[in-house]
């Protein structure tokens, strides 16, 4: 992708109405408010929810904690890896860039231009590569690498990283088919006996409302979780018809085309379906999905889905994304309890609890967190954790929760597109491998040019439900 649009993207992200993650505020501090009265007034009843109280919750203070220099790299210079850098550059002292890598040369051209400019760090091109193999040689040099190329890659390169010992930053979603989970969920037992930390984007969980949110839910004040929908409606991306059939322009327009970005329920609407995951603690079994395609002009993904979730308590879940201008935009979560209900849907720093009157028991205090804290930037704060457990040698790896996470998604695609109800066992049995795609042969020798490589669209036809 070009990195004005991808910059551009970014910035919908931070002001969409729910564009973060949770954080937990230092020292245990309860950034809230709440209304007409004390939560236990309002829900006497309420009890604390084991599967909950056995999340790690981060400590985030402004700043990462002080140690060791960290030498850090990117592979994947677009404009959510440049963002990401100068994030991770920013949230603590003595992070020192060495390393930066990408297929494109102009977009590592940029990113060092921008790194630059934001950060004041510059770099030789002798630790700059390009090519598909440039994730070898900057995980090499690095303690840190982050990696931020179209998700299909997240496993092979997080494979790479864990035997070589290093520590990751992955972008979400981090697999986008059943090669590449089972890929992740056995380099994560090896992270773990090796200490490794591992962050993965899903940057909610870095928010400070958020997971204020998330420890009155684990305390019990909305009981019981029995229900919730979660949200992401929005205009399109960028979207432009074909200029050439190779591999580098389906690079360029990667969010169009399943096979790089696992289509959008995947690549974006991860984050929401993660939020129900984590906030609920249950375990999703089966989906009944479908899906629609009416405005895209080039790739081969849907412009919506709709989803309906069975988790393994019998409870229903509603999962809904589009992107299609001209719509009523909605980026948000719900969650229903036997006691009340939590909601997203005012604004990431406006997050309500309510009884089953409807009276608000909990609303975040926002004005509070700006007077006890500088930073609350979730794309940022997350590196303030990653950086802090890696100095602090403390375990912390994501890449589980976020596996099952972006396994959800696949199985709402796979149900869109197919028109068949789907339970994660019937999933996980599958032998789907997107790279092993009989048109991306080419692309297995790695020290292939993409700017060359030829690539036939035509072998891939949008999905039809009931025939695929």
């Amino acid at each position: 992708m070009d990195n004005k649009t991808a910059l551009n993207r970014r910035q919908f992200l931070a002001t969409a109405a729910i564009a973060g993650t949770g954080a937990l505020v230092a020292g245990g501090t309860t950034l809230s408010s709440c209304a007409g009265g004390s939560a236990d007034s309002k829900n006497p009843a309420k009890t604390p929810i084991p599967r909950l109280k056995a999340w790690r919750i981060p400590n985030l203070p402004d700043k990462a904690a002080n140690g060791r220099e960290l030498k850090i790299g990117l592979v994947g210079c677009g404009g959510q890896g440049t963002g990401d850098l100068i994030n991770a550059v920013r949230s603590g002292d003595g992070i020192k860039v060495v390393a930066l890598g990408d297929v494109l040369k102009d977009r590592l051209d940029n990113t060092r231009v921008q790194l630059k400019k934001e950060t004041g760090q510059e770099l030789p091109d002798s630790n700059c590569f390009v090519g598909l193999d440039a994730y070898r040689k900057v995980i090499d040099m690095v303690d840190v690498a982050l990696l931020v190329t179209p998700p299909v890659y997240r496993p092979v390169h997080y494979e790479y990283a864990v035997k070589a010992g290093k520590h990751v930053f992955m972008e979400k979603p981090i697999c986008v088919d059943v090669a590449g989970y089972n890929k992740l969920i056995a380099n994560a037992k090896i992270a773990d006996t090796k200490k490794l930390c591992a962050c993965t984007g899903t940057q909610r969980r870095h928010k400070r409302s958020y997971v204020e949110a998330f420890k009155l839910i684990a305390d019990g004040i909305i009981g019981e979780i029995t229900g919730g929908a979660v949200y992401w409606n929005q205009s399109k991306l960028w979207d432009r018809k074909p200029e050439k059939e190779t591999a580098e322009w389906m690079i360029r327009d990667w969010v169009n085309w399943t096979w790089l970005s696992g289509d959008h329920i995947v690549e974006q609407h991860v984050h929401n379906l993660d939020v129900f995951n984590w906030f609920s603690g249950l375990k999703p079994v089966a989906g009944t999905a479908f899906g629609a395609r009416q405005r895209r002009v080039t790739g081969d993904q849907y412009d919506m889905f709709s989803v309906d979730i069975e988790y393994e308590t019998g409870i229903h879940v509603h999962s809904m994304c589009r992107q299609i201008n001209g719509c009523t935009d909605n980026v948000s979560e719900f969650v229903q309890g036997t006691l009340g209900s939590w909601s997203s849907r005012k604004g990431e720093n406006k997050q309500e609890i309510k009884d089953l009157k409807g009276n608000v028991i909990w609303a975040y205090d926002d004005e509070k967190a700006k007077k006890e804290f500088t930073v609350h930037d979730p794309y940022r704060l997350e590196f303030v954790d990653l950086f802090s457990a890696v100095r602090e040698n403390k375990p912390f790896n994501e890449t589980v929760d976020t596996a099952n996470s972006s396994l959800l998604a696949v199985l709402g695609r796979e149900s869109a597109y197919t028109g068949q109800r789907l339970t994660m066992d019937e999933l996980k049995s599958k032998t789907m491998d997107l790279l092993e795609h009989p048109a991306l042969k080419a692309l297995k020798d790695e020290s292939i040019d993409v700017r060359n490589a030829k690539i036939d669209f035509k072998q891939f036809p949008i999905p039809v439900p009931g025939r695929n």
